[in-house]
């Protein structure tokens, strides 16, 4: 499990997926996020500039990021 530490009250889920190293660009992010290959506590998020805040998880291609 990838962990991020907040900087700001959130950060966007593209940034999240790049931040973790789990997509090495943000074109790359915004196609496995549209493509449904993304969840956000266990709901898929289509929503490319969704806020995380603490306490979220994200799941990707069997990765986990928690959002702290």
């Amino acid at each position: 499990m990838y962990t991020i530490d907040l900087r700001d009250e959130y950060i966007k889920l593209g940034q999240a997926l790049k931040a973790a190293g789990l997509v090495s660009s943000g074109v790359e992010a915004k196609i496995v996020i549209l493509n449904g290959e993304v969840k956000v506590n266990g709901e898929v998020q289509t929503q490319r500039g969704k806020k995380l805040i603490s306490g979220d998880i994200v799941s990707y291609n069997g990765e986990e990021i928690k959002i702290n």
